[in-house]
């Protein structure tokens, strides 16, 4: 019987996709949910699997060529037997993992082995069939110094001389492409303006001195900054709700709900899970949703569905040493909080110089819907809210 395979069914934020890399070729035998090939979208890495046991006898689709939801891209039978070269039976696809082709990997475990210069044919996988996990990545060992590792998986991009120096061209991955595309985006339609202010740090470091150790033992997350600057947001969101609305043509769109887009770095770049319903969330419960997305983006787990929608964007240059930065609207959101690296500084309280835990926040607009006061006065909420954390406890 031959069995279809087909590109799994994106959101309606993704339109299409781009094959990543075949794990099988023509004439393979495969195993029932045996991850076939790769799709890298805008927003994550799909994994598509063999529906059932069988071999691959027509791939209609190759490596870097783009597909769409549910498009047939190959074909399984499930009655053929594998061709001399590949496996001789599928008896033989499903072998211990010792005896099958050690070079097919995650996409977590394949960025895990290029960021160590180990090729995935050089590791031995644990996984289905012989599959290297991220578990064996995070295990392999880099090859010792003066001893040459062998030749990587897929070819790197030649490099090119002019005259004494060098240049390498590498196409962007869609998700770079994509960022590229929206940053432009934002850029052009929207009418982008930043304004700062500076916030101390004190009460909140004093909190999580205090109550750090046992917020820990109970929730069991660290007790970060993020949970406060989320609340804090949510403050100043639910008093001016025009930083929470969004354009669309000629329309405003104010949202009864708050979702928070939270910016973290990927091994494929900058991704934005979202934190729903924000407002409704403990301080707890958006540590621990930070953590896991945080988790997710480093091991490319993130699901589309976490990727999609947002109200309202958090980004944190301070987590890599960024003192000041004007961020650059997620559209269609209508504004983004940027927080920066806390640092002691010289400041002026009661005519004295004081030194306190300083970090300076901007806040980014689209001028179009909303106007410098309410900017302003929310991010003025922030800081208050900041400094004064009972702010938060109380909702006040």
């Amino acid at each position: 019987m031959i069995i279809e395979v087909k590109v799994p069914q994106f959101s309606e934020s993704v339109s299409e996709g781009t094959l990543a890399n075949w794990k099988k070729k023509v004439g393979e035998a495969v195993q029932r949910d045996e991850v076939l090939v790769d799709i890298e979208t805008d927003k994550v890495v799909l994994e598509v699997p063999a529906g059932d046991a069988g071999v691959l006898v027509e791939i209609l689709k190759g490596d870097g060529e783009t597909v769409l939801s549910e498009e047939l891209i190959a074909r399984i039978d499930t009655t053929a037997v594998a061709t001399a070269g590949a496996s001789s039976s599928l008896a033989e696809a499903t072998a211990p993992a010792t005896t099958a082709a050690p070079a097919a990997a995650s996409p977590a475990a394949r960025k895990i082995l290029e960021e160590k210069g180990i090729p995935a044919a050089a590791v031995s996988g644990t996984g289905r069939g012989g599959r290297v996990t991220k578990e064996d990545a995070l295990a392999a060992q880099t090859p010792a110094p003066g001893k040459p590792a062998a030749a990587p998986s897929r070819a790197a991009p030649p490099l090119v001389a002019l005259g004494e120096r060098i240049e390498q061209r590498v196409p962007m991955n869609r998700l770079r492409a994509r960022i590229a595309e929206r940053l432009i985006q934002s850029k052009n339609e929207n009418a982008i303006l930043t304004t700062f202010n500076e916030v101390n740090m004190g009460p909140v470091i004093a909190l999580r001195k205090q109550y750090g150790e046992k917020f820990e033992k109970k929730h069991g997350v660290r007790l970060g900054f993020m949970g406060f600057f989320v609340k804090a947001a949510c403050a100043a969101l639910e008093e001016f709700p025009i930083l929470n609305a969004s354009v669309d043509g000629n329309d405003i769109v104010y949202h009864g709900y708050v979702d928070i887009g939270i910016a973290v770095g990927s091994p494929r770049g900058l991704v934005v899970p979202i934190l729903r319903n924000t407002s409704e969330l403990s301080v707890a419960e958006i540590e621990k949703q930070i953590a896991e997305f945080g988790a997710k983006a480093k091991e490319g787990r993130l699901s589309i569905e976490e990727l999609t929608g947002g109200t309202f964007s958090i980004s944190n240059g301070g987590i890599f040493g960024s003192l000041f930065s004007t961020p650059i609207i997620n559209p269609p959101q209508s504004a983004i909080l940027g927080i920066h690296a806390t640092k002691d500084r010289p400041v002026v309280e009661n005519g004295q110089i004081v030194i306190r835990p300083i970090n300076y926040l901007a806040l980014s607009y689209d001028h179009r819907i909303i106007d410098g006061r309410e900017a302003v006065l929310g991010l003025v909420r922030i800081k208050e809210a900041l400094e004064d954390p009972a702010r938060l406890v109380l909702g006040i």
